[in-house]
Formats: structure tokens, C-alpha cells, sequence
């Protein structure tokens, strides 16, 4: 699901910085392609959050101490704390594209909200953790 949080967001910016510089008109088609980024946030949102209270890596290991432990600090607060605020940017930076009425600023919407959220989402994935193979 990771991998298509991601593509969905490099495509929705890809698209979103294209049509700024090109001043192209806002359509419906681009409207869509915001939602490619849209969508699989939320989703992978709302299965991480399942996974934050049922995994022994989540809440459950909120012990005395664990801010002391990189690690653990990553799993119980770093990594979701940044994932909502990566969540919250895409949701708000699509909402405003929905709202404005100039083309180029509801490109720029969400070229730079989805922008912010992709660096803050690959700055804060547990790379360790990831298969190699």
C-alpha cells in the first residue's frame, strides 16, 4: 500500500506542477488525478492507525523509557505523528484546489501541499524495515 501512497503522490505533483507552468485550465480529469494522491493517504492512513493499536510495535510498547530508545520512539510517535500531519497537508491542499477559483492556484495547491506531505512521508518511512530483496 506504501508503494502506491507514494506514486499516487508523484503523479498527482508531476501532473499538478505541469499544469501550473504550462497555465493550463483546471479540468474535472485533474481534479481526478489529485485524488490518486488523495485516496491511498487516507487509506493507508486509516490501516495504520488499526495497526498502531494491534501491532507490538504501536501503542503497546509505550513503555517508561521509550523516548530514549530511537526505535521505539520512531514506531510509537515520530512515524504516525508525521504521517497525520503528511495526511492533513494532502487533504488540505486538495480541499483548496476544490475551492479556489484560479487555475494556476488550484494547480499550485496541490503541487506544493502534496510536495511538503511526500517529503515529510519519505523523511519519516522506517527505511530499516523495509524487505532488501
Amino acid at each position: 500500500m506504501t508503494y502506491l501512497v507514494l506514486l499516487g503522490l508523484i503523479i498527482s505533483i508531476i501532473f499538478a506542477f505541469m499544469g501550473m507552468s504550462g497555465n493550463k485550465t483546471f479540468t474535472d480529469k485533474d481534479r481526478k488525478r489529485g485524488l490518486l494522491g488523495l485516496i491511498p493517504a487516507h487509506l493507508q492512513w486509516v490501516i495504520g492507525v488499526i495497526l498502531y493499536f494491534v501491532s507490538p510495535l504501536g501503542i503497546s510498547n509505550a513503555t517508561e523509557g521509550f523516548m530514549k530508545d530511537s526505535t521505539s520512539r520512531l514506531y510509537i510517535l515520530e512515524h504516525p505523528l508525521t504521517m497525520i500531519i503528511a495526511v492533513v497537508l494532502i487533504t488540505v491542499g486538495y480541499a483548496r484546489s476544490k475551492r479556489l477559483q484560479n487555475d494556476k492556484k488550484r494547480f499550485s495547491s496541490i503541487a506544493i501541499f502534496y510536495t511538503i506531505a511526500l517529503i515529510l512521508i519519505l523523511a519519516r518511512i522506517p527505511w530499516n524495515a523495509w524487505p532488501t530483496n
